[in-house]
């Protein structure tokens, strides 16, 4: 097993040599615009683009909980595009598709999704032969805690001796 490493910096501009992947959590009604993906906008707009119409053809394209969308932005980098929150939780509840929930006053994110989201990430990359990089997915916007997230990765990447690095930005 590969320990995770811990730095502090941007996730977005991972700084090792090889292809790598930058991987982050995403909400199950499509909307994208708090957090990690506003400066993954900034500098490259394909994450984005895929992500509105991944979501908007979902019929037909697997967007759902746990599902994973890998985007190539450089000739070594990719972004993962993770679907491990159900609606976006506001004061008044968990907004989705269908409207607010105030029954629903939990955290946003789904750590079986965020679990199988990392099992394809996985698989992603130990096929490109690619490191991981990621802030504390699911620990902000989502509501969920690194103690909950932290062993899903071990379980998932680090025990498959994929490089991870989790970056605390400063």
């Amino acid at each position: 097993m590969l320990p995770m490493e811990f730095v502090d910096g941007d996730a977005t501009a991972p700084q090792v040599d090889g292809n790598k992947i930058i991987a982050h959590v995403c909400n199950d009604i499509g909307a994208w615009g708090a957090g990690i993906v506003r400066v993954i906008s900034c500098r490259w707009p394909e994450p984005e683009r895929e992500f509105r119409a991944w979501h908007r053809d979902r019929a037909t394209t697997g967007y759902r909980l746990g599902a994973v969308q890998l985007v190539k932005v450089e000739p070594t980098l990719w972004v993962a595009n993770m679907v491990g929150q159900h609606g976006i939780r506001t004061r008044e509840g968990i907004r989705t598709e269908s409207g607010t929930d105030p029954a629903d006053s939990g955290p946003a994110i789904r750590y079986d999704a965020v679990r199988e989201c990392l099992h394809v990430l996985a698989e992603h990359a130990e096929g490109l032969h690619a490191s991981v990089h990621m802030p504390r997915i699911g620990c902000g916007l989502a509501g969920g805690t690194w103690d909950r997230v932290e062993p899903l990765i071990t379980q998932a990447l680090c025990a498959r001796h994929i490089r991870t690095i989790v970056y605390d930005h400063v």
